[in-house]
């Protein structure tokens, strides 16, 4: 009864996303380690869900997309920060106010950027697997077919 209770409960796709969870089921995570600044460490991946069984890597250079992920992320956050420098401090051009705004946004993208590479990889994998609700009664897609064990991990 009580694992029923814990199923019902879903997880919002904006919830799975920023957690890391695997998108299919949304309650497994992604991840094998917990955010570090190494990134190795930081990035390693379970090959399939711990939960689901959903595969990770659907095929090979997968998350080769992850980069304009990424890039889409950090634009967004530089005019966040942007237009909150202006807001807050204002710009000026008779002083440096604008080259310490570059230098707090560089900052604070680099401080940002292990857990914008998770993000961009949670993203980019529920784009391609879709959410099941019944995820107990039906298997994950079979993926064996695309991947190729010599170039996995090739990047």
């Amino acid at each position: 009864m009580e694992f029923l209770q814990t199923v019902s409960k879903k997880r919002s796709y904006l919830s799975a996303i920023l957690g890391c969870r695997c998108p299919r089921c949304r309650e497994g995570k992604l991840f094998k380690n917990p955010l570090s600044v190494r990134v190795k460490k930081n990035m390693e991946m379970h090959e399939k869900c711990p939960v689901c069984g959903q595969p990770t890597e659907i095929e090979v250079g997968f998350y080769y997309g992850t980069g304009y992920v990424s890039y889409a992320l950090s634009v967004a956050l530089t005019v966040a920060s942007f237009v909150a420098w202006y807001v807050i401090i204002g710009m000026s051009t008779s002083d440096n106010r604008f080259f310490y705004w570059l230098i707090f946004n560089a900052f604070f993208l680099l401080a940002l950027q292990p857990w914008l590479m998770r993000l961009s990889r949670s993203i980019w994998l529920s784009w391609f697997v879709k959410y099941d609700p019944q995820w107990m009664y039906h298997k994950p897609e079979d993926v064996s077919e695309r991947m190729n064990p010599d170039q996995a991990n090739n990047w």
